[in-house]
């Protein structure tokens, strides 16, 4: 078996083991950690002397951990440099395990977990020139093999170093880095080591890398335009999001966040999805709704101010075409006293393919619909949850008038002009109360 502690701001709260036979995590809180009234898990694992393990969960989204764990993991392009980290150091992936994964990430995950025994160990600040790290994103994320084996020389070698220390922990299919960015200086660093005052924790979408993508289309180059204009549509709608901003380099554009699992003393914050607080599959959609959403918010004694922002991002992603709205998508944070609260909304972009199987709907259902919505649809939705009609008529109107505004967004975010009007003919305008 392969064990390890599970640290929380730095106090071990349990640990996991790996049992290989049964390709399972077995997961059970530390005696110390029981009855401190600190709940990491509420939903699923509230604290308990006893030993959790999941084996009904699917594999392919939870490799065979419980949720909360599962959440840390990296997804198709952490994954990748960890492959490509393994065959450089003369390791098997096939028997690098999931618990083996999670030492990797060690205290580079996002959220505030930690792993420990660490199976790398972490490298020194420095500055990063973001060129390499896009040039080396597009060779990991080409579909040839054997990226190790073609870093041979010493200039490939400090490259490679780079990019794991950037790009390995960032959630996600699309390829991304964690970094320290310095707002004076325009400096950015490693977002996982510890770096001096004055920089500010983000997180970097690259653009312009070839094949990047999640379960269909590739990013065009230029994509980082568009979600830039969305988070200033998102937020003139009344949608709660992080600072975003562009990072213009080498007739690219990349789209950066600032993490809110950092505080302003960059302090880490625990963070968990809804995926992974309900043990929602999702690689599984149309197995979730929108009302299920926002039950978790209730059972986590949130308000109605909560459940109010939640119906506000839901109506969003309707009417702007966000279909790639699954249960990864929403997550909560909880601070160092134990209390919930929602995150800032993220990954609020167009994602619509009407030709696939992923976006061509919406991945989480809405009054039992994920398609075909009317205005009907919006207030049976809002009455499911408890929400009175004015607010939802008002939160609907507020969305669609910010909505309406498109070109004024596009145009500040530099969206091509082809982009702008083929997204605009998507938008579901006729929503509205007649």
């Amino acid at each position: 078996m392969t064990d390890a502690s599970v640290v929380l701001w730095g106090r071990r709260i349990g640990a996991v083991s790996w049992d290989e036979t049964r390709a399972l995590g077995i997961f059970q809180y530390d005696p110390a950690f029981v009855g401190a009234g600190i709940e990491v898990a509420p939903l699923k694992m509230p604290v308990r002397e006893a030993p959790y393990e999941f084996p009904a969960l699917p594999k392919e989204t939870f490799k065979g951990l419980p949720g909360m764990l599962a959440d840390a993991l990296p997804d198709k392009f952490g994954n990748r440099l960890i492959d490509a980290w393994l065959a450089e150091t003369g390791r098997s992936a096939g028997r690098f395990s999931p618990v083996d994964r999670l030492c990797y990430i060690g205290n580079r995950g996002i959220g505030a977990l930690e792993f420990e025994p660490t199976v790398r160990k972490a490298t020194r600040s420095k500055k990063l020139e973001m060129a390499q790290l896009v040039d080396l994103a597009n060779r990991v994320l080409s579909e040839r093999e054997d990226l190790a084996g073609r870093l041979g020389g010493e200039d490939d070698a400090g490259a490679l170093e780079d990019i794991l220390s950037v790009g390995t922990s960032a959630g996600g299919a699309r390829a991304k880095a964690v970094l320290a960015w310095n707002r004076d200086t325009g400096e950015f660093r490693s977002g996982q080591v510890k770096v001096d005052e004055g920089y500010e924790h983000w997180l970097l979408k690259f653009d312009g890398v070839s094949n990047n993508r999640d379960k269909e289309l590739a990013d065009p180059q230029g994509f980082g335009k568009i979600e830039y204009a969305y988070y200033l549509m998102a937020t003139a709608a009344g949608i709660d999001m992080s600072e975003c901003r562009l990072h213009h380099e080498g007739g690219r554009s990349h789209f950066m966040t600032r993490r809110f699992d950092r505080d302003e003393r960059g302090r880490k914050v625990h963070m968990q999805s809804l995926g992974a607080m309900q043990h929602f599959d999702f690689n599984d959609p149309a197995s979730y709704s929108y009302e299920q959403a926002i039950m978790t918010i209730r059972d986590l004694g949130l308000g109605m101010d909560v459940v109010e922002q939640q119906y506000k991002r839901a109506v969003f992603n309707v009417v702007a075409r966000n279909q790639d709205d699954h249960v990864k998508n929403i997550s909560f944070l909880m601070d160092r006293s134990g209390a919930w609260r929602l995150s800032p909304a993220y990954d609020v972009a167009y994602s619509y393919n009407p030709s696939g199987s992923w976006t061509r709907d919406h991945q989480m259902s809405l009054a039992g619909k994920r398609n075909d919505f009317t205005h009907g649809d919006l207030m049976v939705f809002a009455s499911n949850v408890g929400l009175k009609s004015n607010r939802a008529n008002q939160a609907i109107e507020e969305i669609v008038g910010a909505v309406a505004q498109w070109h004024e967004f596009a145009e500040r975010a530099g969206v091509e002009h082809s982009d702008v009007s083929r997204i605009e003919k998507t938008f579901r305008m006729n929503l509205r109360d007649k």
